[in-house]
């Protein structure tokens, strides 16, 4: 039996529902939907974003709404475009089997008259923003005196986004006995005051604590020096290859020049702010939901409608001004209880904020070191051979296959690897070996002499499982406790990958890790276990649940369509570029050709040393990382 069959919803729904595939509610379902069905009552509902809060309100209001009085029944007040979008069309699923129910969104950036004239035609739920519906209240385009049901969703943000006085102009538009329904992250001053001015002894339902964070994302601070941050930025995407993310700055011109940077560099990246178009935010949350993207930079005003499966981890490139929104920025991973990261670069100036941070989402943040350039190649190396190992072969190279074996004839099957993992590994080595450690420590990782373990030392081990196998860091940590029989803190810098992952112990369990795991089967597959060159740090600092500051986490929360998104990833099309001119967003044409450095439509340029990569010179382009082809 659906679980949701046990929430008092109609056939109609419980068909929606079947057609969309969910089985069992969030709690924020379980707690909301039979308390607004069974009465006619206000609510406010606290939950984090991603806990299912559309789903929440919208099926008790369609099963509420009288699908044969054409006139204005709900209205649905969302913080912006994108936002109002996705409920709308939210919404629309879940009544898709409600003959007669017609739901409009009412948005600025868009036609003011096709919307009235929507709403018009017979509109029983209105979705807006605040500022558009605003105005066409004043303009008598919209009549929402006789509604029986107000919904505020993602409170919190409309407020932080200076809609106050338009909520509560909107608000005192609407009748007395009316049922209001507010959602919200967090509950700040404002957000109380609306609700004490305007609700009559509402429901109260909290999911998880007042405030608090959502317990399937971890959150890790970078410290840096300010000039390094972008450097930093580039090396945790590196230091992940199939990072999906979202990157924050506070500003509408830093989000620009950090995309821009971004795709100067290599990376499909590109810019989410007020100052693009409808037409141009649309385009790029298209390409974005599509993987074409991998790292949205983003206001968080623009990011607000973000509602985007299996984001891996959200970047704080800069750290909000209002602390609160810090919540609404890591909701953006770690949803539909799936796990995600939230990483932080600051600079010691703003290690204070943190602490507040940590205060107000009641979790604790791992602090950690930007990875070395030998750490990154080393990820990358083994992420290339995985790729090759699991590449489909399309046959239609056969016809090609006697001109390049006659190629690479007389190549022992060693050697024709190492030339081939080369073609990509060389452009990393070569650009990652002339740069300084961020963490300013001097390292001997670069090193090729191996280095003499000590009883004390932290060893670091490569191992060829990873999430492909169903491990998430944490999974993996128990697995290698309960297998080597070792204590909570002996496993310590969990690092999962898709294919393959990286963990540290003291040395004096080296020999018990290699005897034990080298031969083990799992699944039917052998494991393998080697000694990594690069040590991983030092030993790790743990927060109050103990849990390893390991190594940067891969895609341990990603799901559906994995892509590569690193050094050695095939180049995703359909990426957005911004026009440093007009902030006009355009798709990039064409392709870039399998390891070339070289930019499309630009001239061949010659290699002007032996030790520089084919078409781009190091002195000319020293920041920038070799170009994902």
């Amino acid at each position: 039996m659906n679980k949701f069959e046990q929430l008092g919803l109609n056939e109609s729904l419980l068909l929606a529902i079947k057609d969309l595939g969910f089985e069992n509610p969030s709690e924020v379902q379980e707690k909301a939907i039979p308390a607004l069905l069974e009465q006619n009552t206000d609510l406010v509902a606290l939950a984090q974003t991603g806990t299912g809060k559309t789903a929440a309100f919208g099926f008790p209001l369609i099963q509420k709404i009288d699908a044969e009085d054409r006139s204005t029944q709900a209205l649905i007040l969302s913080p912006t475009r994108e936002l109002c979008l996705q409920i709308t069309n939210e919404i629309k699923q879940y009544s898709k089997y409600v003959k007669g129910l017609h739901t409009v969104a009412v948005y600025g950036g868009a036609s003011i008259t096709e919307q009235a004239r929507e709403v018009k035609r017979g509109a029983q739920i209105i979705v807006a923003t605040p500022g558009r519906m605003q105005d066409m209240i004043n303009r008598g385009l919209v009549n929402i005196k006789n509604i029986n049901y107000c919904i505020l969703d993602e409170a919190d943000e409309m407020l932080n986004m200076g809609f106050y006085d338009d909520i509560v102009s909107i608000l005192s538009d609407t009748p007395d006995e009316k049922n209001t329904w507010l959602f919200s992250a967090t509950m700040p001053a404002e957000v109380a005051r609306i609700a004490k001015k305007f609700m009559a002894n509402p429901v109260e339902i909290t999911v998880g604590h007042k405030n608090s964070g959502s317990k399937t994302v971890s959150h890790e601070f970078y410290v840096v020096n300010a000039r390094d941050r972008y450097e930093a930025l580039k090396r945790l995407a590196d230091a992940n290859p199939d990072i999906f993310s979202v990157v924050f700055c506070r500003t509408k011109r830093d989000t620009q020049a950090v995309a821009e940077k971004l795709i100067e560099d290599g990376y499909n990246a590109a810019a989410l702010h007020g100052d693009l178009s409808q037409a141009q935010r649309d385009g790029v949350m298209k390409s974005f939901r599509g993987r074409q993207i991998q790292m949205l930079v983003a206001t968080d005003v623009a990011a607000r409608g973000i509602d985007v499966d299996n984001v891996t981890h959200v970047v704080n490139y800069q750290l909000p001004d209002e602390i609160e929104t810090y919540n609404h920025r890591s909701g953006r991973t770690g949803r539909a209880g799936k796990l995600g990261t939230s990483i932080v670069i600051i600079t010691k100036s703003e290690i204070r904020k943190i602490h507040s941070i940590e205060k107000i989402i009641q979790q604790k943040f791992e602090e950690k070191t930007i990875p070395s350039g030998i750490e990154i190649c080393e990820i990358q190396l083994l992420h290339l051979a995985n790729k090759i190992k699991d590449t489909e072969v399309d046959h239609e190279i056969d016809n090609y296959l006697p001109a390049i074996n006659e190629v690479l004839d007389g190549l022992t099957k060693e050697e024709l690897i190492k030339k081939m993992v080369s073609v990509e590994f060389n452009r990393f080595i070569n650009y990652y070996k002339k740069k300084r450690d961020l963490s300013g420590e001097k390292s001997d990782r670069g090193s090729s002499e191996p280095r003499e373990i000590r009883a004390g030392d932290p060893v670091r081990y490569f191992v060829n499982i990873g999430a492909r196998d169903d491990f998430d860091w944490m999974q993996l940590k128990d697995f290698l406790k309960e297998t080597l029989d070792l204590g909570r803190d002996d496993v310590f810098k969990v690092d999962v990958k898709e294919g393959f992952s990286f963990f540290n112990t003291d040395g004096e369990h080296t020999d018990k890790v290699m005897s034990i795991l080298n031969g083990y089967e799992l699944n039917g597959r052998r494991i393998n276990v080697e000694i990594s060159k690069n040590e991983g740090g030092s030993r790790d600092r743990r927060d109050h649940n103990g849990r390893s500051s390991g190594g940067f986490r891969g895609d341990r929360n990603s799901g559906g369509e994995r892509r590569s998104g690193g050094g050695f990833g095939p180049k995703r099309d359909g990426g957005f570029r911004s026009e440093r001119s007009s902030d006009r967003t355009r798709r990039e044409g064409g392709r870039r050709e399998p390891g070339s450095f070289q930019r499309e439509g630009s001239a061949p340029r010659r290699s002007e040393s032996s030790d520089r990569p084919a078409g781009r010179s190091f002195e000319a382009a020293k920041n920038r990382r070799p170009r994902r082809s």
